[in-house]
């Protein structure tokens, strides 16, 4: 039974990882995971049409592996926001972001009215704004995040496992945290990397 509970365990929280190499992802998936610059830029500039799609924001029990990186003491309620970054109608990356219920708006001023813009389009031009380092990971069947994934693809989710990497910003006193998981779609997409310092 204690083998059946640490596996259980263990699919709901992933290991991350500070150097992208511990996560073994294919060559063009450790591309895209590495990109420095703004994603949604990158995302963008390789593909005909780009939509963000919010699926919603709203308040919600962070997962026990997000608290600590938030300043957290245990699993707390939190502002919750998910969306799905679509490039040429297919989506191509998850984007789960999870911000304090302390944080106030001088620390994050456009994050209520965001609607289906971008997160990186205030992130990434904001001169206030400190990005922390990169975590990555692989992600399972049974991790919530995928779970969530499956259940806003409507059960039509290929595959089982999944790359993802996370990030803290710091505005002020305020943290909020990205994660992004990345979906077959996106190695069909070749552009290079933007860095931040391109407008």
């Amino acid at each position: 039974m204690r083998d059946v509970l640490v596996r259980g365990t263990s699919l709901r929280q992933a290991r991350w990882h500070r150097h992208v190499g511990a996560v073994q992802a294919p060559e063009g998936m450790r591309d895209w995971l590495t990109t420095q610059g703004s994603l949604t830029a990158r995302l963008v500039r390789s593909s005909e049409t780009f939509r963000v799609k919010r699926l919603h924001q709203h308040a919600a029990l962070c997962a026990l592996e997000e608290a600590g990186p938030i300043g957290l003491p245990r699993r707390m309620r939190v502002w919750e926001r998910e969306v799905l970054l679509c490039c040429d109608g297919q989506p191509a990356v998850f984007g789960h972001t999870v911000v304090p219920m302390s944080a106030t708006a001088t620390d994050w001023p456009l994050f209520s009215a965001l609607g289906e813009r971008s997160l990186g389009t205030t992130l990434f031009y904001d001169p206030l704004v400190a990005r922390g380092r990169l975590e990555f990971a692989r992600l399972r069947a049974g991790h919530p995040l995928v779970e969530q994934l499956r259940a806003a693809l409507s059960g039509e989710l290929q595959g089982n496992e999944f790359y993802a990497r996370r990030c803290v910003y710091r505005r002020h006193q305020g943290l909020l945290m990205v994660t992004e998981v990345f979906l077959p779609a996106v190695l069909a997409l070749g552009a290079t990397p933007i860095t931040r310092s391109e407008t």
